[in-house]
């Protein structure tokens, strides 16, 4: 770039190397010109628009609602089972038992009396076979051999023998745990009922008044599993059992369940 003899008033600027008139930027690449607008378009859906629409609202909705769901389910409490689903629960689990052993601890309560405790282990075997084996007392057993009930008590060498079918203690309506277990048919009728704990019983009418108990309560896990009974006896007396330690189809021999009388035992029997 140079300067001729230009005055001072007078500056003008020659370029020596001039830019190609191609290389100069045009104004259209610097600004883009908006088409012209065409003829506006309906707002309304064509059908196939709108199905497409509809289809990726539904698809946004469930993709929220959907884990909502999922942990409401997680977090909601498992349903209760009904009174019969535990009945018969209960039923499908001792009936297909031929054997049955726990450990057992009972309470026994009466109007004007001190209540007992006792406990020890309890055998049952098919048909109707039970072993009540007593660490506390040690040495009283109670035992059901299919026909006939035997209660031995050893501190005054006394020997109780009934027949099964009119013994009136309270310990035989358990013989149903190893029988044909048929709640309907055994009982008259049935109820549920919660305790001061919020465990809920179930309340079982005795069949007809000619039976030694009223009625018999079963507290049982949703699997079947009987864990504590209790047995109101026509004058109001009441033997409850807590039982804990099944073990189903347990080992056991037909010489447990034959009461052989100790010497010097004295045998009562009583009269059909």
């Amino acid at each position: 770039m140079e300067q001729r003899g230009a005055s001072p008033s007078q500056i003008g600027f020659v370029f020596s190397n001039p830019i190609p008139r191609q290389s100069i930027p045009q104004m259209g690449s610097f600004f883009r010109i908006a088409p012209k607008p065409g003829p506006r378009r309906s707002a309304r859906l064509e059908p196939l628009d709108r199905q497409n629409f509809v289809i990726r609202l539904v698809s946004r909705i469930a993709a929220r609602i959907v884990p909502i769901l999922t942990l409401a389910a997680l977090l909601a409490p498992a349903a209760t089972p009904s009174l019969d689903d535990t009945l018969k629960a209960i039923e499908k689990r001792y009936n297909h038992a031929d054997s049955l052993k726990l450990d057992f601890s009972e309470l026994y309560t009466a109007a004007h009396r001190p209540s007992q405790n006792e406990a020890g282990v309890l055998y049952l075997r098919k048909p109707g076979r039970m072993r009540w084996e007593y660490s506390n007392p040690a040495g009283k057993l109670f035992l059901a051999d299919g026909k006939n009930a035997w209660l031995y008590t050893p501190e005054n060498h006394h020997a109780e023998k009934t027949p099964l079918k009119m013994s009136e203690d309270m310990r035989a309506p358990l013989a149903f745990l190893l029988g044909k277990l048929d709640f309907h048919r055994d009982f008259k009728s049935f109820e549920t009922h919660k305790d001061a704990a919020g465990a809920e019983w179930i309340l079982a009418l005795a069949k007809n008044q000619n039976l030694p108990y009223t009625q018999v309560e079963f507290l049982a896990s949703p699997e079947g599993q009987i864990q504590r009974i209790r047995v109101t006896n026509q004058d109001q007396s009441k033997l409850e059992y807590a039982f804990s330690n099944e073990k189903l189809n347990a080992p056991t021999t037909p010489n447990q369940f034959v009461f052989t009388p100790p010497a010097g035992t004295e045998v009562v029997e009583a009269q059909p």
